[in-house]
Order: C-alpha cells, then structure tokens, then sequence
C-alpha cells in the first residue's frame, strides 16, 4: 500500500544561542491510510519537528517528505510556503498542545474558519455536528476565554478535523489538561479521527496515549 504520508531520510537543525544543534539526523517515517503513530521521547528530542515536517510548516535540511494529495504525490520540502499553506488547509489537521484557538472568534466561527479558508462551507453541518457530539453544541457563541480547558482542547480537535482531513497531528494534545480530561480528549481523537479514515501522528509523554497507537517511534 502506498504511505500517505512519507519522510525520507530527513534531517533538520536549528541555530540557537549555543550554536547549530541538529534535532533529526536521517530519520524516516511512513504512513499508511488510516494507521495511528506516537512520537515519543525526551523534549528536545525532534517530536514537535516531526510533526511541523509532515504538516509542510518546516522544511528539512535535506531529505524529503512525501505526501499523497487530490493532485498527487508531492515533496514538500521542495514546495514554496504559500503551496504549503494551500495543502496543509486542503488536507491536514494539526491539533496543538496550547489550543490555538483565535481570541476573538467563538467556537462555532473557530470551527468553521478552515472551511472559510478553503472555500469548503457545504462541510459546515457537519463541522458543526461534530462540536455536537464532542458535548459543545451549548457553547457555539463562547469565546475561548470562557471555556475549560478540556473544552478548549475538544474545540481544537472540532477545528483540525472540519475539513475532512486524510492526515491529522496532534501536538501533546493532553499536555495541559488533568487526567480526566486528558482521557476524554484522546477517547474523542481516536473516534474522530477514525471515523475520518485518516491516518493520525500523535506527539506524547503518556505511556497511557502511546500504547493506543497502531505504532510507537521513539526519538
């Protein structure tokens, strides 16, 4: 089966105040459609790099990072930002550790901006019907200022999966939330992500989150 999403004997370094330190050195990873992978290791260790390769928000010093879209297979470590930007808003999900959700928008407009971006508004009902079953249809005109942190996690994870996407990461997703929460947040992302079909990379210190995976790469 061909992956649907491939890195390629990449490495990537990083200037810092102590010099140039290289987080990944020749690593390699593929995807298969619908195939669950933990990245775990020590901070500092490249899990987050990994993640921001396959979402085209970094490129690597060499190597190459494949992935399988409407129009094919491309190598986005070759790809100018804006293209990026275009697939990364076509068909990947990024869930963050901090939310990221916009200040100023409520949770029913956070949810929909993707689809906003793309042009996807037919997706809406089911967008909206996702907050629904993730226990938000109560707070659609909240602000996130207004919510729990669980809340705020279960809107991210409504925001990454409302454009249907083949690919989703996850950043820590449990990060700042307690134990409950936590579980019930990544309960929640397994559901949804295989309900989408989609193959899911998931950055984690819990050996709990881990062990849910199909796979675990440690770095």
């Amino acid at each position: 089966m061909t992956p649907l999403i491939a890195i390629d004997q990449v490495s990537k370094s990083y200037t810092d105040g102590q010099g140039r330190r290289e987080v990944l050195g020749g690593f390699s990873l593929a995807l298969a459609p619908g195939e669950t992978v933990a990245l775990c290791g020590p901070s500092g260790s490249g899990k987050t790099t990994v993640l921001q390769l396959c979402a085209g928000l970094a490129v690597p010093d060499s190597g190459a990072v494949w992935l399988e879209t409407d129009n094919g297979r491309v190598d986005l470590a070759t790809l100018p930002e804006a293209r990026r930007t275009r697939i990364r808003r076509a068909g990947i999900g990024y869930v963050f550790q901090f939310f990221n959700l916009v200040p100023t928008l409520t949770v029913r407009e956070n949810v929909l901006l993707p689809l906003a971006l793309t042009g996807r508004g037919a997706n809406a009902d089911a967008a909206l019907a996702r907050l629904e079953s993730l226990g938000l249809g109560a707070r659609l005109a909240a602000f996130p200022d207004a919510l729990s942190g669980g809340e705020r996690q279960r809107v991210a994870i409504a925001r990454a999966l409302a454009h249907a996407p083949r690919v989703v990461l996850a950043d820590e997703p449990t990060g700042n939330l307690d134990a409950e929460n936590g579980a019930r947040v990544v309960d929640l992302l397994w559901r949804e992500v295989r309900a989408l079909g989609a193959c899911l990379v998931i950055a984690t210190h819990d050996p709990a989150v881990a062990a849910r995976a199909d796979r675990i790469v440690r770095l």
